[in-house]
């Protein structure tokens, strides 16, 4: 009797830290859903630029509004758009061409892109990896019979909470 209670402590403790280590991967789910809405964003904010310069055309002034701040805005005058300053990165800005402009935003969306994608596989080895734990968890618990008069806690990865058997 003593060999089955600590074969069934020893499958309890590898049922809570496979738990564990589920939770940390939900964490890390979470963590990829971030970062992927945050790309998602910066590809949004970088096709509106580029459609923004290809749509500022001719040599007259346009009349804009420019951000103050808070959702107030001064109206303002635009000159003819010939070249714009671009921020490339550890604090340097370039003067480059509308087309040259254009170009370095379509390259920065295709980049963007394939974070896009290289987070979606990410997500799904996760979410591979957190089933095949409940799966494992699931049959441990099995293993360990349901008339235990304490069931060790298992994890539902639909509420993120641990729940009895």
């Amino acid at each position: 009797m003593s060999n089955e209670t600590n074969q069934q402590a020893a499958i309890e403790q590898k049922i809570n830290e496979m738990v564990q280590q589920s939770r940390i991967l939900e964490a890390y789910m979470n963590e990829t859903i971030t970062r992927e809405a945050t790309v998602t964003r910066l590809i949004g904010e970088a096709r509106l630029a580029s459609s923004a310069i290809q749509n500022v055309t001719g040599e007259s002034e346009l009349e804009s509004l420019m951000p103050v701040g808070i959702g107030v805005y001064i109206r303002a005058l635009v000159p003819p758009v010939k070249k714009l300053l671009v921020n490339v990165g550890a604090g340097v800005t370039i003067e480059k061409s509308r087309e040259d402009t254009v170009n370095y935003i379509e390259s920065r969306i295709k980049e963007f892109e394939v974070a896009l994608r290289q987070l979606a596989v990410q997500k799904q080895q996760i979410e591979m990896r957190m089933e095949q734990i409940q799966g494992q968890v699931n049959q441990m618990l099995q293993q360990t019979g349901t008339g235990a008069k304490s069931p060790p806690q298992a994890y539902s990865r639909n509420s993120g909470q641990p729940h009895s058997h």
